[in-house]
């Protein structure tokens, strides 16, 4: 039952953000009547593209198909850029060292748009798969590797200090305390990473691949399809939100087995 209280009071706020969003678009276009109805489509008419339209399907399984490749592009991109966070976090944590030289260097990178490294990143690792993978996980990588680091130091001076005084070393009281108590600023670095991945993935087949809902939402604009480029931006909408309250569930289960407050005491 406190699971379930759990996961009933996270996923409220965001059908509450979701039903604010489709208030929020209605009164955009009533607020912006020069927006006009051949380019500002309301839900109905995305409903209606998609759902009862007469080439709803056609349009329907097009899109999905392109969505099937940003989301297998974001899913990798979010892997590395999270395996590569936790590792990194880790080795920074337990070698002050290795930070000292390296954060400055992780920081000046954050710091560069992501826009102005797309010619770079696509001249060394191509238009593919490689290349758009890069992108999702920079995106991904730096705001975890902060939110984890934060994680892994709030660990109990005095529980690192007892595996100390067993003899443990340092790897051993990074994998049974600070890790544990980690886990909620793990999980948040994954709630807010799943976003960010999928944007990741669409600017790099935007600037790359030229595949998947990137390249899609470009093509739209110039070519006057006003109610695809609403869809897909609808559909990342909802993907971007039902993905992030699957990791927020699987958070909320975990925490509930292991406690939120792992490894502090």
């Amino acid at each position: 039952m406190n699971a379930l209280r759990r996961i009933v009071k996270f996923l409220f706020p965001l059908v509450v953000s979701l039903i604010l969003i489709l208030v929020i678009w209605y009164a955009f276009l009533k607020a912006f009547p020069q927006v006009g109805p051949r380019v500002g489509k309301t839900p109905g008419d995305v409903w209606n593209y998609l759902v009862t339209g007469p080439s709803a399907d056609t349009a329907r399984q097009a899109l999905l198909a392109d969505l099937r490749i940003t989301l297998t592009d974001a899913a990798i991109g979010f892997g590395v850029g999270m395996v590569a966070a936790l590792v990194v976090a880790a080795l920074f944590v337990t070698l002050p060292a290795v930070e000292q030289s390296f954060m400055p260097v992780a920081m000046l990178l954050r710091s560069v748009p992501l826009v102005a490294l797309t010619p770079i990143i696509v001249l060394v690792f191509g238009r593919g798969v490689v290349g758009v993978t890069v992108m999702a996980a920079i995106v991904v990588f730096f705001p975890a590797l902060v939110m984890i680091m934060t994680g892994l130091r709030s660990a109990s001076a005095q529980a690192m200090e007892l595996v100390a005084a067993y003899g443990g070393s340092r790897w051993t009281r990074l994998r049974m305390v600070a890790v544990p108590a980690a886990l909620p600023s793990v999980f948040a670095a994954a709630r807010i990473s799943v976003p960010g991945a999928l944007i990741g993935a669409l600017l790099g087949e935007w600037l790359g691949s030229g595949t998947g809902l990137g390249a899609t939402l470009i093509r739209a604009i110039p070519t006057f399809q006003y109610n695809k480029l609403w869809a897909a931006i609808v559909l990342v909408t909802v993907v971007s939100v039902l993905l992030y309250a699957i990791v927020g569930v699987i958070e909320n289960l975990v925490l509930a087995r292991f406690g939120p407050e792992a490894g502090k005491g």
